[in-house]
């Protein structure tokens, strides 16, 4: 249920100038859900939601921008120091990073959004990731080693 409220939320910040939250909670409530001021308020906040200007100088919600691989602040230094290889096979990306480390990236990349990856996992000194398909494993493999010098 919260899933489908948040995909809702974001749904209606994008379709509507929202500037309040009672605002955010009455177009929830015409939309079938039967939330509180202080449930909307925790979404807000799980959403990353901020208020920025729009074209009409008014303030509203909007999302957090998806962000590409290494334009993510610090990312590209991170994989620059920690990393030491990176391959893929199939639709599987295998990163080594110094001992320690591979945490560290693999949290930052996490952070990121990445729609074609399945899931990451992390050891001490290596990140698996699974991807969707093959063309996104040599993508991020791509990706990565650009910031590798």
């Amino acid at each position: 249920m919260k899933s489908n409220r948040h995909s809702k939320i974001i749904e209606l910040i994008n379709r509507f100038p929202i500037t309040t939250q009672e605002a955010l909670l009455e177009h929830l409530k015409t939309e079938g859900f039967d939330v509180t001021q202080s449930t909307v308020s925790r979404d807000i906040k799980k959403l990353r939601l901020s208020k920025s200007l729009d074209q009409n100088g008014n303030y509203r919600y909007q999302a957090p921008q998806k962000q590409e691989l290494g334009t993510k602040n610090g990312f590209a230094t991170l994989v620059n120091s920690s990393v030491i290889s990176v391959d893929y096979a199939m639709n599987m990306v295998v990163v080594k990073t110094y001992a320690g480390m591979a945490q560290a990236v693999c949290a930052a990349f996490d952070s990121i959004e990445t729609e074609s990856v399945v899931g990451t996992l992390a050891g001490d000194d290596t990140i698996f990731i699974v991807c969707k398909n093959e063309e996104s494993a040599r993508y991020y493999k791509e990706d990565f080693l650009v910031h590798i010098k």
